[in-house]
């Protein structure tokens, strides 16, 4: 009896040990070197309040050496970057997604069912060519508030790579702001640093 007991704690450690090796799983597939990441969004991605060459998608590309294309529109709202999308993913064949866009919606104060849904139609657009994707969300109205909940839906949905206080966090921060909604170089900076560590703790990067 001694010696079933030593095998059954034996048994259960090792169904422990698998089950959370496989909990710790990175999501998303390494980026091979030559790689290209299309970052997809409004102003937050065009880099307005900087230089384009100092915008999170130039630093992120200096960060991690791969090709990171600025596919953002300033202005832009989801149902505009839901016809551009399918445009920008057969222009440059991504081996990874960033979207952050839905401000504008917001701002607008366009429903957050229609966002919520254009926004689902750009992911699946994404995974129906095996392309993953990164999610920021952005704040719900008030500048100061945490990220529309939609953006956390749509994460669990498809189990995606998430970041919903990034955005929040950095607006919350003057000293990172070229005005109210945008940030100045230092901020996105702090952008790019933020989606990189993202990136590497989630398995794309080494």
């Amino acid at each position: 009896m001694f010696h079933l007991n030593r095998v059954f704690k034996f048994l259960a450690v090792l169904v422990v040990t698998v089950l959370l090796n496989g909990c710790n799983d990175p999501k998303l597939d390494p980026i091979a070197r030559g790689g290209t990441i299309l970052a997809f969004g409004d102003s937050l991605t065009e880099g307005v309040g900087t230089t384009r060459s100092r915008s999170y998608p130039a630093v992120l590309a200096d960060l991690t050496g791969l090709n990171v294309i600025n596919a953002g529109v300033s202005g832009e709202t989801t149902d505009k970057g839901l016809e551009r999308f399918p445009v920008e993913l057969e222009r440059s064949s991504p081996d990874l997604v960033i979207l952050i866009e839905g401000g504008n919606d917001i701002l607008r104060n366009k429903s957050h069912s229609s966002i919520k849904k254009n926004l689902r139609m750009m992911i699946e657009m994404a995974e129906s060519r095996g392309i993953p994707v990164v999610l920021v969300g952005v704040p719900k109205k008030s500048l100061f508030s945490s990220s529309a909940p939609f953006y956390e839906e749509l994460a669990e949905d498809f189990d995606l790579v998430y970041d919903g206080s990034l955005i929040v966090d950095l607006l919350r921060n003057p000293s990172l702001k070229s005005d109210q909604i945008h940030f100045n170089e230092a901020g996105y900076q702090e952008m790019a640093e933020s989606i990189h560590a993202l990136m590497k703790n989630n398995g794309a990067l080494p």
